[in-house]
């Protein structure tokens, strides 16, 4: 009995916060909760001790690429590390700056749309099951016709997604594990993460914090963002985002030639980013199709997530033009159309409803407010940077703000700012090497809530 009692005296930390929301922890005053094991009645078994247990193991080894991780991806840390503060300052406002995600109702032209196609399903008429793993067909002419006009980009062209992340891993899939590739540094993290996965990179190198057989293109102040692609090795695979995320530069038409050109110079293919296009407000390209010859070492990934507000919903897409060939002459549409074909059973049928309506003249007027919203949202974080003598980059042609922390630790500004702000951000070395000593402000959020971690950044750093 001696043994039970010790057993059922467990203690709750701060750890638990993984699986316990904050909700169910209001009552607990401390982070160290001890809850006694009272025995009544008669037992007639007996716990063995965990510690005695063995646990039954197969004989199917683990992926090997798995292990060449670096810790959990980049914002489910931020997310842990929010919620451990939450139950730290259980009666604290936390604003969320940190992860990209849109805060703002999507448009009710856009939704009206979905619910129509959704009441649809509950009737004889209206109801469908599978579709085309491709994408709709009036969808896809529609995209194609909205984002590629004069482009040269055509209705087949276009492969319609639950997002421009998913994209990412099937392309990945589909280039195989054989290819090389190069990415930005700083980048969007799931470029590298799907990589390393499937078993394109060699061991993380923690003295240069990479990945062996990935070729970084550094992206600093130093060089407008845009690397030097004299110093940069051929690789199979370039990996593109313009505006980029995270630094929220977009790049000229006179760089994105350059880039084509260096594709071409080196047989590479370039995987185009444009997921923030409609944030752009000067003349830079949306698109890398805009560039001669792009389509010929070009493909191009983008969504809806951040023009109407579908990081819930899930719906983007993948253009690859039908010149676009391997060395054996074989068009990669052909190849990516079999693994989507293969992975994927097709988009929602009513989030392609709302994605149609989307790309209708009252959407796109729809999303360009929203677009605009959030990019004043930029405008104020900029200003208060800038007035906190900070250097700041990015805001312009993206809804992302990259701030200049030098000689320091961009985890640990991270976390002094949330101890001392209770303001959730990104550390700039989560999107890489050259992300160290930046941090990231995303413009996602509630006006009043943007306005406040605002204030509270100028009362930390006055």
């Amino acid at each position: 009995m001696s043994v039970i009692h010790q057993n059922l005296s467990t203690s709750i930390s701060s750890s638990t916060s993984t699986f316990l929301g904050h909700n169910n922890l209001k009552s607990i005053k401390s982070s160290n909760v001890s809850i006694p094991g009272r025995i009544s009645g008669v037992i007639n078994c007996v716990a063995t001790p965990s510690a005695e247990k063995t646990a039954y193991k197969t004989k199917v080894s683990r992926n090997e690429n798995m292990g060449k991780l670096q810790a959990g991806y980049l914002f489910p840390e931020i997310a842990r590390r929010r919620a451990a503060h939450m139950l730290k300052y259980p009666d604290a406002q936390v604003i969320s700056l940190g992860i990209g995600d849109t805060t703002e109702p999507i448009p009710e032209v856009i939704t009206s749309a979905m619910a129509k196609r959704s009441y649809a399903l509950s009737t004889v008429e209206g109801y469908t099951g599978y579709g085309a793993e491709q994408g709709e067909k009036q969808l896809r002419a529609a995209i194609a016709k909205t984002y590629y006009e004069n482009l040269g980009i055509e209705e087949d062209d276009i492969f319609v997604s639950d997002g421009a992340k998913s994209d990412i891993s099937r392309l990945q899939v589909l280039f195989g594990s054989k290819v090389t590739m190069a990415v930005q540094d700083p980048s969007y993290p799931a470029y590298v993460d799907s990589s390393v996965i499937l078993g394109q990179t060699g061991q993380f190198q923690k003295d240069v914090e990479k990945y062996g057989n990935i070729e970084y293109m550094k992206c600093t102040p130093e060089n407008g963002f845009f690397p030097d692609l004299s110093a940069i090795r051929r690789t199979d695979i370039i990996f593109f985002c313009s505006p980029n995320n995270p630094t929220g530069y977009a790049a000229s038409r006179e760089q994105l030639t350059r880039l084509v050109e260096f594709a071409k110079e080196n047989g590479s293919i370039i995987v185009f980013d444009s997921a923030y296009a409609m944030y752009i407000s000067d003349d830079n390209p949306r698109s890398i199709f805009e560039i001669p010859g792009a389509k010929e070492v070009s493909m191009e990934v983008s969504s809806f997530s951040k023009y109407a507000g579908f990081t819930g919903v899930r719906l983007g897409w993948t253009a690859i033009p039908k010149e676009l060939l391997y060395s054996d002459g074989f068009p990669v549409a052909k190849d990516f159309n079999r693994i989507v074909c293969t992975c994927f059973n097709g988009a929602s049928n009513i989030a392609q409803a709302g994605g149609l309506a989307c790309v209708s003249p009252e959407g796109i007027k729809a999303m360009h407010e929203v677009v605009g919203f959030y990019k004043e949202n930029t405008d104020i974080i900029v200003e208060t940077f800038n007035s906190l003598g900070f250097k700041v980059y990015g805001g312009k042609n993206a809804p992302y703000v990259w701030i200049y922390f030098p000689g320091q630790s961009s985890w640990d500004v991270f976390s002094e700012i949330l101890e001392k702000t209770h303001v959730v951000t990104t550390p700039g070395s989560g999107f890489g090497p050259g992300g160290e000593g930046f941090i990231r402000v995303s413009a996602f959020g509630h006006r009043e809530n943007v306005l406040e971690a605002c204030r509270r950044f100028k009362q930390l750093y006055k």
